[in-house]
């Protein structure tokens, strides 16, 4: 799992001052539903306080499925996100819908919390409460990812762009890749580069082909998604959280 910066997490619509404040994570640490809790950061399904086994990919797709409620996802998105780089058939995808819809003692006849939508995707169709804790504010912060209202703070190390539930900058866009870019992150530089992307990674208008150093104030293309890069003491120390996806 990708390093996340230690950041305070507040509700929505919270206006909050000051040169390190304004810095959200964007994922839910974890989703209750039922009697279910997903929890992204420890990868633990958990039904009460009994942990209930999946598979890695049932894990991210019902993540996955969680972070897009109550939408219909394609099933041809659905198995892009989960074998990227692997010619699979829709079966694959069938088989691991019916692994969590047994760890979850749910059916398709009368689905509580995956509904199957004939000939199209699936969707995830019961309420599900996003539940974050409270954690020290991270004093190695030295810039964010802007996208609209969001803010992607980022510290020291490796951050991974994509469609995962636990990238560290998630982006909900069917063009961009589940692991489509990295911002590799010290005290003194953050460095672009792309996975090889299908629909690939800009800065500017020059598409990026090797490690690219960023400045304050760059527009980064992901796919059709626009992110802004902000370093650190340049920009305005007073951020708007609004929460809305887009």
């Amino acid at each position: 799992m990708d390093r996340l910066c230690e950041v305070a997490y507040e509700p929505r619509r919270r206006e909050v001052s000051g040169e390190l404040q304004g810095f959200f994570r964007e994922a839910a640490v974890r989703w209750r539903f039922g009697d279910f809790t997903l929890d992204v950061d420890t990868r633990q399904l958990r039904r009460g306080t009994e942990d209930v086994h999946v598979s890695p990919k049932a894990f991210d797709l019902l993540a996955f499925l969680i972070s897009r409620r109550p939408k219909v996802v394609p099933k041809q998105e659905l198995m892009e996100l989960l074998w990227s780089d692997t010619f699979v058939v829709e079966a694959n995808l069938s088989n691991v819908v019916s692994e969590i819809r047994a760890a979850l003692d749910d059916t398709g006849r009368a689905p509580r919390f995956l509904r199957t939508a004939h000939r199209q995707g699936y969707a995830f169709h019961a309420e599900a409460i996003e539940e974050a804790e409270a954690k020290p504010l991270s004093q190695d912060v030295t810039g964010w990812i802007e996208w609209g209202s969001r803010r992607f703070p980022l510290c020291g190390g490796v951050h991974v762009i994509g469609r995962l539930p636990d990238a560290a900058v998630m982006l909900d866009s069917s063009t961009v890749s589940r692991r489509h870019a990295s911002l590799t992150v010290s005290a003194e530089s953050t460095v672009l580069e792309d996975f090889g992307s299908h629909n690939g990674t800009f800065v500017g208008d020059m598409r990026v082909t090797a490690p690219t150093l960023l400045r304050d104030g760059d527009v980064i293309r992901i796919g059709d998604v626009l992110l802004t890069y902000r370093a650190m003491g340049t920009g305005s120390s007073t951020l708007t959280y609004a929460g809305e996806a887009h």
